[in-house]
């Protein structure tokens, strides 16, 4: 292992708060965070803006791999430590955490050739290790050598709940209701594609958050990072 760092790949359903946990642990052991999913969504939010895709989720497949390749996806950390995701130098975080964006995103994810294009970004940044990566194919199909992998989980309630209050937070006007409706068919997309579904890796420690703090979450994995590999987050 490069200076004795490891890889922390962390899968599960969307709105388990997967990216906020995974940023928590990177931050205390001083590692690289990368969020998969803002790699999706960055070109969902193309394909929007370019007619590529449809509200229904129909895609113009020949037309977006053609421009794909074209494409800058980027993702940088600000000097407070936040990581914002770039499209052809522009930031476009925000615009991304749309709910627009999150009702066609699976719809992308699951084209074969985007999940090529993604891949090859994401294995690009676990060279010298030191990263921690959240998403839903993390520990099976990106990094299936990982020394850590999470698979998060949590009622769909919890989940709706969390992602609803998010959204509310920004200024969307969305019902719980239609929240609750575009997680469940999230992940059934993401669970039934054809390439790299959505599942639990069999060396995966399952970790249902549905009654845990963050500070519950770091607690539990650190006995696990200090057991196995002398490491502690620092909170």
């Amino acid at each position: 292992m490069a200076s004795g760092k490891i890889i922390i790949a962390i899968d599960g359903y969307s709105s388990t708060g997967k990216s906020t946990f995974a940023k928590l642990i990177a931050k205390g052991l001083g590692y690289i965070y990368a969020d998969s999913g803002a790699l999706y969504r960055a070109i969902t939010y193309f394909a929007i803006n370019n007619g590529f895709i449809d509200m229904d989720g129909k895609i113009l497949k020949q037309s977006l791999k053609r421009i794909l390749p074209k494409l800058l996806i980027e993702q940088k950390t600000n000097a407070k430590g936040e990581t914002n995701t770039f499209l052809n130098r522009a930031n476009i975080e925000r615009q991304i955490r749309s709910q627009r964006v999150s009702d066609l995103v699976s719809y992308i994810a699951e084209v074969d050739f985007v999940r090529d294009y993604v891949d090859v970004i994401l294995k690009g940044m676990g060279v010298q290790k030191g990263l921690v990566m959240d998403g839903r194919d993390i520990g099976t199909a990106v990094f299936p050598d990982a020394e850590v992998k999470i698979f998060m989980t949590a009622s769909d309630e919890v989940r709706a709940r969390r992602r609803w209050e998010e959204l509310k937070a920004k200024g969307e006007a969305v019902s719980l209701s239609g929240v609750l409706e575009n997680l469940k068919r999230r992940d059934k997309i993401d669970s039934t594609r054809e390439k790299n579904p959505l599942c639990q890796a069999k060396d995966a420690i399952v970790l249902d958050n549905s009654d845990m703090t963050f500070q519950d979450e770091i607690d539990w994995l650190n006995e696990i990072l200090t057991k196995r590999f002398g490491l502690f987050i620092e909170s």
